[in-house]
């Protein structure tokens, strides 16, 4: 009798603890799926291979890859103004495993001058880090009797004509625009393709000046080919420290950057996001990382999620007024 009422209490209480586990089991299994990153993740880019955007994705990720112990894979996906890119992170779920590399351009350009545009920046996306900065240059050939921006609009000036401006994209169109709004001068936009086609028609005389990313007309400027007049950030570039800001050279409002950052999209769990955030930032500080900034052209922006969205909704409001004084309507 004792045998069998110790066998009936052991398998009592193996039954109780069966369903116990099988009671716990399910969350337990939900707790462990949910745990982030679980799978790889990607980071789609809206620019070609071997774009700054593009390289800093993938030495980044790389290194969050590294910290996250998963796979962290870069997809170029071109076209639209960055809206391919965009509208392929906004399609995907919310949930951390797809981040968009964005810059300037798509988050704060294109809802300024495009109509109908398929995505809200500020309502389907939300920052996870700054990446990068860089300020704008208005160049000349290295050649021209300009050698300051009131030189520029004084020449012009006197000219009587309105002052062709270069620019490749709809975002340095609007600098321009600013430029002849704060002066009073006429500015015809002349459009080209890229940066390099344009500088290559600034040397050659073919066109006066143009608005760049100063990054870009770096290595020219150093060579002596070209001439940057002024740059739009708040300070000066250690490495040009005779070239003036614009605030310096009487604009004191004309302030304004190229940059890039990640995203994800705006109903991201705040969890993942913070992590996400967490882990870039912890990469970007690494000695490795900061041998790699070093050699960039650009400055580490560092931005958290809550301070890059209110310099990303800055730029829009900045770039939001210069068209309607300019008369510019999205097209």
């Amino acid at each position: 009798m004792m045998t069998n009422v110790s066998d009936r209490r052991a398998g009592l209480i193996a039954g109780l603890a069966l369903g116990t586990v099988l009671a716990l089991a399910p969350g337990f299994a939900q707790a462990q799926a949910g745990a982030f990153p679980s799978r790889p993740i990607r980071i789609l880019v809206p620019f070609n291979a071997g774009s700054g955007a593009d390289t800093s994705s993938r030495f980044y990720g790389e290194l969050l890859g590294r910290l996250f112990g998963q796979t962290v894979v870069v997809e170029n996906r071109p076209g639209g103004s960055g809206i391919v890119a965009v509208q392929g992170v906004k399609n995907l779920p919310a949930d951390g495993y797809t981040i968009l590399m964005a810059s300037n351009s798509p988050m704060t350009v294109n809802p300024v001058m495009m109509k109908n545009l398929p995505y809200d920046p500020a309502k389907d996306f939300r920052p996870v880090i700054g990446v990068s900065k860089g300020p704008v240059a208005f160049i000349v050939r290295a050649e021209s009797p300009y050698l300051t921006v009131k030189d520029l609009v004084e020449g012009t000036k006197k000219s009587g004509a309105p002052l062709p401006m270069g620019n490749y994209s709809a975002g340095y169109e609007l600098v321009g625009a600013w430029l002849g709004t704060v002066t009073g001068l006429p500015v015809t936009p002349i459009p080209y393709k890229g940066g390099a086609l344009m500088m290559t028609d600034i040397i050659g005389g073919q066109l006066v000046t143009g608005a760049i990313d100063f990054a870009g007309a770096a290595p020219l400027i150093r060579e002596r080919r070209l001439r940057a007049l002024a740059i739009t950030g708040d300070k000066r570039d250690p490495g040009f420290p005779d070239v003036p800001t614009m605030k310096e050279s009487g604009y004191p409002e004309f302030e304004t950057y190229v940059w890039a950052s990640f995203f994800v999209r705006a109903e991201t769990p705040d969890d993942v996001t913070n992590k996400l955030f967490e882990g870039f930032r912890k990469v970007m500080a690494s000695p490795e990382a900061r041998a790699y900034q070093a050699a960039q052209p650009s400055a580490l922006m560092d931005l958290g999620p809550v301070e890059m969205r209110a310099f990303v909704a800055a730029e829009f409001e900045r770039f939001k007024r210069v068209a309607q004084q300019a008369g510019i309507e999205p097209r």
